[in-house]
């Protein structure tokens, strides 16, 4: 058995599968209860135990990995009244959430004098890795924590980055996740484009899989749009505009222009704006298509 208690916040659809690898590789895990219960209660059956509050998780556990929305969450947890941080304990805080990289680099200046260290370990890939424990993940912070963190990471992931100082980690994931929610952006758009030409989907999807466009992130989208699978992707919209909001911030406080992020990122935010941030992030073909007056069928 591991030594040291471990907690988890946020057992949610990536944070279910995290924790579950970390208890049964042999963590003596305590979880906070989570809007989804069942999830609380499979883990229990696992081995873990729950904590009452965040105070209470904070007195117990040297360790506490979180995996919430974004930087709200994370302060609110952190700084909020009874937070982690009025244990008055020393803390190492694992964010494996998508944050805001000067939040986060605020964040461990604000901690410091309390001896509450913070690991920003972004994540990539999707609940089922979360769940096989075979994760993507980018990790920041000190040399000394990033040694302390692995151990954790290592749980459910099959390769940890580290990418350097506090921070980076998150400034590394909106990275990534620019990239990939580009290809969405493309996507949608130009399915929309052939609906209005009269071309469908499956022809589309014809054309590019197999060739040098293909990726997961592709098989995955158009799982969806041609497949009919609505679980084949389980990130959401406003999750995604959340993501490209922080990337933009971050453009902003380099004065760099990124036309292509804002451009994704109001593809993001027309589809949020049209109702459909809770759909997962291929209904965007469907919404992009609707507000150009066509549809796209089996979406």
């Amino acid at each position: 058995m591991a030594q040291g208690k471990v907690g988890f916040i946020g057992v949610g659809l990536m944070g279910h599968g995290m924790a579950k690898n970390i208890v049964e590789k042999g963590f003596e895990l305590v979880v906070l209860r989570h809007r989804k219960a069942e999830a609380v209660e499979d883990l229990k059956t696992r081995g873990a135990t729950e904590a009452t509050s965040l105070r209470d998780m904070a007195e117990q556990c040297d360790r506490i990995v979180l995996c919430v929305t974004g930087t709200p969450q994370v302060e609110a947890l952190v700084l909020g009244a009874d937070g982690l941080a009025s244990a008055g304990r020393p803390l190492l805080l694992i964010d494996c959430s998508t944050s805001e990289p000067e939040s986060t680099r605020q964040l461990a200046a604000r901690l410091a004098p309390q001896n509450i260290r913070i690991v920003d370990a972004p994540l990539s890939r999707s609940p089922k890795e979360a769940w096989e424990g075979t994760l993507d993940v980018m990790a920041g912070g000190a040399p000394a924590d990033l040694a302390e963190a692995l151990p954790l990471l290592n749980c459910f992931a099959r390769r940890v980055v580290e990418t350097g100082e506090v921070g980076t980690g998150h400034t590394l994931k909106l990275l990534n996740n620019s990239v990939s929610l580009g290809y969405a952006a493309i996507y949608a758009e130009a399915l929309m484009l052939g609906a209005k030409s009269g071309i469908t989907p499956e022809i589309i999807h014809k054309v590019l899989a197999g060739g040098r466009m293909d990726c997961p992130f592709f098989q995955t989208f158009f799982d969806y749009v041609v497949g009919g699978n609505p679980e084949a992707h389980r990130f959401t919209m406003r999750n995604a505009l959340k993501d490209m909001t922080y990337m933009s911030n971050v453009a902003g406080a380099l004065s760099a222009a990124n036309p292509v992020g804002s451009a994704v990122r109001n593809s993001l935010a027309l589809a949020v704006g049209r109702g459909d941030g809770e759909r997962y992030l291929p209904h965007l073909a469907a919404s992009i298509a609707e507000a150009n007056g066509v549809s796209l069928p089996g979406t």
